[in-house]
């Protein structure tokens, strides 16, 4: 069995990039910069953006963190990331969710300029994904997609299943797995036949946030598992989206919970933040 390392594949690849922009910092003095809109204190939204901060300051990448209180107007943050978008030391914008209910997330995300639109959710960018032409990818199916590549797991040709149809996570890595060759079946709340489906899926996405949803019974020998959930259980542990302990005895490869997906998606965040400030000095 395999275990798909999520934080050793970013940790060579947050090195790898570093490497780069230092010898881009060396050249000119430029360096590219990510900005972070975090509206009131989510106690999760605060641990996630200290992740990124960090992980900005591991590969030479200038950060700025706006912090603002659940009492924001929306249109305050409207003038914020209009600002941003004109910042030439800004080449990424990551509005971190959830917002508060009085703030339309829709408007927000539309606002952030799509070349700066480094987590994928603008409009423009996602219908650049559905036509096989993407600028951003959301870094979480990114980071799945370059977690698979690293250990050379074969798409092409097999069956996939995606748990899960969220904007973020389900529909993107669904597209991803289908333009890469697989025969994709997305497994949701009114799905049918739901065990028959897993159980004849070489590649399983899981990705709803229900704590171990996904039992050994329901996978065939071999399958390669990707666990996307993080969730809490009452003792405080920390668990995916499948039970971990027994598909691992089944599966061929498995992604833990955590260190697995979560720091793929903060090295794809950082790898589109490159990409960004690349396209922005030709």
């Amino acid at each position: 069995m395999i275990l798909l390392d999520g934080n050793a594949v970013s940790k060579r690849r947050l090195a790898d990039l570093r490497i780069r922009i230092e010898e881009r910092l060396h050249k000119d003095g430029q360096r590219p910069g990510l900005a972070v809109v975090r509206i009131g204190e989510n106690s999760a939204s605060k641990i996630y953006v200290g992740r990124k901060v960090k992980a900005c300051e591991e590969a030479g990448i200038y950060s700025l963190e706006k912090h603002y209180p659940d009492s924001v107007t929306e249109d305050d943050v409207l003038k914020v990331i209009s600002e941003l978008n004109e910042n030439p030391l800004i080449h990424g914008i990551l509005i971190q969710l959830p917002l508060p209910k009085h703030i339309s997330e829709s408007r927000i995300l539309t606002a952030v300029d799509p070349i700066k639109d480094v987590d994928g959710f603008h409009p423009l960018n996602q219908g650049r994904l559905f036509i096989g032409e993407p600028t951003f990818i959301a870094c979480t199916p990114l980071g799945i997609m370059n977690l698979l590549k690293e250990y050379k797991i074969e798409i092409a040709g097999k069956r996939a299943a995606v748990i899960g149809r969220s904007r973020i996570v389900g529909r993107p890595i669904a597209l991803l797995l289908d333009q890469a060759g697989a025969t994709v079946t997305v497994i949701h709340s009114q799905t049918k036949n739901r065990q028959s489906i897993l159980k004849n899926s070489e590649i399983i996405v899981a990705a709803l946030g229900k704590p171990q949803f996904v039992k050994a019974e329901d996978l065939q020998a071999g399958v390669v598992i990707v666990d996307v959930g993080i969730n809490r259980l009452d003792s405080g542990k920390i668990v995916g989206d499948v039970d971990f302990e027994n598909a691992q005895k089944i599966a061929s490869a498995i992604s833990p919970v955590p260190g697995g997906v979560g720091p793929m998606t903060i090295s794809s965040l950082l790898e589109n933040t490159w990409k960004s400030f690349q396209e922005s000095k030709r």
